[in-house]
């Protein structure tokens, strides 16, 4: 796996670039059949989804079956590298790129220490309202609403979030207070439109409680090669622009500017954008054995006390947002 260092045009650092290669399908994989999703690692499922079908949002079940590829964080360990997302980057891609259970396969990704969720805070609204806002709630099942949460992107733990009193999330309140915190790890699925907790749950949890800023490190792919080589392709055109305001300084003189100005600061936004851009997530190899898959899942889903598929969490979640919308 290649590493490379993304920034701003004004310098700030603002992620890693992961290049994977020769690792074609990963260990916690998303599987699609029609409007259904399975979340597998390796061969347990963790995840089963079934989409509404108004597209309004979406139900699931989890099963407690997910199991993290990082390994425990030490108390040292956040001291040392507190207050560097930089380095914390380095170490979970370093996590990502040698687990097999971790969702990393073939194509462009990014990880980064920027994440959306710290622009929608309203200043009024405290770290611990706000974060708890941001869950998803409910256990086994529930329901990602996307019509309260458009294009906010929820937060869905992969395993019920840990209480006050976990001995976990004590620890945890401790380096909270000092700043020395590790990062949670999320992962947006596209599928979902919504971020997974793939590590730190506790870690979460502790800065809910000590209602501060969790911080954070967001995990999604990136445009393919063959995308980025066709976009560089398309952005070198600005020096057509260049060529084009060289010729009109040539027949009127040194009062037309150079294009330098215009065609710069947008060749270098598209370059960046597509080394950040998002790309829809997906499973790759064989499909047909995510259908198979996703379909026993399914079944095995319509057998158990939820026979409703996904209707008793779809009904306690309406009634939560029109009590909520209501003046």
């Amino acid at each position: 796996m290649r590493r490379s260092d993304v920034g701003r045009d004004d310098g700030p650092w603002v992620g890693l670039s992961l290049d994977v290669r020769d690792r074609r399908r990963p260990g916690l994989c998303v599987f699609s059949a029609g409007r259904r999703l399975l979340l597998s690692q390796g061969e347990r499922p963790v995840l089963l989804a079934d989409v509404d079908v108004r597209h309004e949002g979406v139900d699931f079940w989890r099963t407690d079956e997910y199991r993290s590829f990082v390994p425990p964080l030490r108390a040292e360990t956040g001291r040392v590298l507190a207050g560097s997302a930089e380095r914390w980057a380095h170490r979970f891609a370093g996590y990502l790129a040698d687990s097999p259970d971790s969702p990393l396969h073939d194509g462009r990704w990014l990880l980064s220490h920027e994440s959306p969720f710290r622009r929608w805070r309203h200043a009024g609204t405290s770290h611990a309202e706000y974060w708890s806002s941001m869950l998803v709630e409910g256990h086994p099942d529930g329901y990602i609403d996307w019509f309260l949460h458009s294009r906010s992107w929820e937060v869905l733990p992969l395993r019920p979030m840990p209480g006050t009193d976990d001995s976990r999330v004590k620890a945890y309140r401790k380096q909270a207070r000092e700043g020395t915190l590790p990062p949670v790890l999320l992962w947006w699925v596209s599928g979902l439109d919504c971020h997974l907790v793939l590590d730190g749950h506790a870690r979460l949890a502790a800065a809910i409680a000590e209602s501060v800023e969790p911080p954070l490190l967001h995990m999604h792919r990136t445009v393919s090669r063959d995308d980025l080589a066709a976009g560089v392709d398309d952005a070198v055109a600005y020096e057509d622009e260049l060529a084009r305001f060289a010729g009109l300084r040539a027949v009127h003189g040194p009062a037309v500017p150079d294009g330098a100005a215009t065609a710069g600061p947008r060749l270098a936004r598209r370059l960046r954008d597509l080394d950040a851009a998002r790309a829809p997530s997906h499973g790759p190899g064989s499909r047909g054995v995510g259908r198979c898959g996703a379909g026993a899942a399914a079944r095995q889903v319509r057998g158990s006390s939820r026979d409703c598929r996904g209707g008793c969490g779809r009904a306690r979640h309406r009634s939560r947002r029109a009590a909520r919308c209501s003046p």
